[in-house]
């Protein structure tokens, strides 16, 4: 059972999915803190403005689903981050999650896969052996990673994509839902289709 008390930053909709992880593990929350929110949720205090001096000693999630606005947020996070995993997740002892990542309901993470920091797996995400997620990736709902795929940093898998094996995927692309993967994607590029094809190649971050 998890001991460490948390806090989450952010109180919006994807927060509360995360928070629903939390307590659903028995994990003392804190408390939120994001501006626009004020009040509770789920019994638990939105806060305001993030402030470091409150409750340093807990651990902290940014519960944002936009992976640019959770990058830029975790930067000024003074907090040590933690995890969190829903209890019907299926992650294999012989892989590596970092700092920060929650992965939702029904995920299932195979051996030998590496899953980088501020990573969000989202409900019922699939990602078999060997593969590489980079940082502030989120694979959207029932998002599925066959073997030795790469994902590079920042990127969005949406809801039901395929990502056929031994692809790479470059850093802030977006593979929109539906999509099936055949091909390698280079940085920035926006994919869609069965197979999927580049649509345009979006601006660097």
């Amino acid at each position: 059972m998890e001991t460490s008390s948390y806090i989450l930053i952010g109180g919006g909709e994807h927060a509360r999915v995360v928070l629903d992880v939390l307590l659903s593990n028995h994990t003392k929350v804190n408390g939120l803190f994001d501006p626009k929110y004020s009040g509770e949720l789920f019994g638990v205090p939105q806060m305001g403005d993030y402030s470091a001096s409150k409750f340093p000693t807990a651990k902290a999630i940014v519960g944002i689903g936009n992976n640019t606005t959770r990058k830029k947020a975790i930067q000024f996070c003074k907090h040590t981050f933690g995890n969190a995993f829903h209890s019907s997740a299926i992650i294999s002892s012989f892989a590596k999650v970092d700092e920060g990542t929650v992965i939702f309901h029904k995920c299932v993470v195979q051996a030998n896969t590496k899953i980088g920091k501020h990573v969000i797996l989202n409900t019922g995400a699939q990602i078999d052996h060997d593969c590489i997620i980079g940082d502030y990736v989120h694979l959207a709902p029932s998002a599925t990673l066959c073997g030795t795929v790469e994902v590079g940093e920042g990127t969005l898998v949406g809801a039901g994509a395929t990502i056929i094996p031994g692809i790479k995927i470059g850093k802030w692309a977006v593979v929109a839902a539906g999509a099936v993967v055949t091909q390698n994607i280079p940085d920035f590029a926006l994919v869609a289709g069965v197979p999927a094809v580049i649509k345009k190649i979006n601006s660097p971050i």
